[in-house]
């Protein structure tokens, strides 16, 4: 059975959380993973620039053959939801530029694939990605949330038949 390589992208213009893990029918291994902090006092289109960048960079680095990417969510701030959007886009254009194939989950659907239920908290899903993938060490937050996005991906493409495969 062949593996397969997802980079997991938890979107944000404050803290954007990557993943990378490889997956070979139910088996998983954990890669790497990290979180981009671009400048908050810079202007808007340099810190998605820079998102761009470091997260092309990132797929250079772990040359990853898909994508996934967490769904926007509205909260109370339409102001924060637009500012996320911009970051998803960033997110999604550099995966498909890369020619990776894409897929987008929402968090209840990220969090009810990896710990089974669609309200769990951050502590949970890094709980779930330790026990996933041991010695990965991650802590809850975005990148641990970047790596359950990613492991999301690749429980849907090993039940589709991989759907999602390498569009260049």
């Amino acid at each position: 059975m062949e593996s397969i390589r997802i980079i997991g992208l938890d979107p944000s213009l404050v803290a954007c959380g990557w993943g990378v893990v490889e997956s070979q029918g139910t088996k998983l291994r954990h890669v790497a993973h990290g979180v981009i902090r671009p400048n908050t006092k810079a202007d808007l289109h340099l810190r998605l620039r820079e998102l761009y960048e470091t997260i092309t960079d990132v797929i250079r680095l772990h040359d990853p053959s898909e994508a996934a990417v967490e769904e926007a969510f509205m909260k109370n701030n339409p102001s924060s939801a637009i500012k996320l959007g911009h970051a998803r886009a960033a997110c999604l254009l550099a995966g498909s530029l890369a020619g990776l194939g894409i897929g987008e989950y929402s968090p209840r659907s990220v969090k009810k694939s990896v710990v089974g239920t669609g309200t769990a908290d951050k502590t949970q899903v890094a709980h779930m990605m330790n026990v996933l993938m041991p010695g990965c060490g991650v802590k809850a937050g975005d990148a641990a949330d970047a790596l359950a996005i990613a492991v999301c991906h690749s429980h849907r493409v090993t039940a589709a038949g991989a759907l999602f495969r390498r569009v260049s």
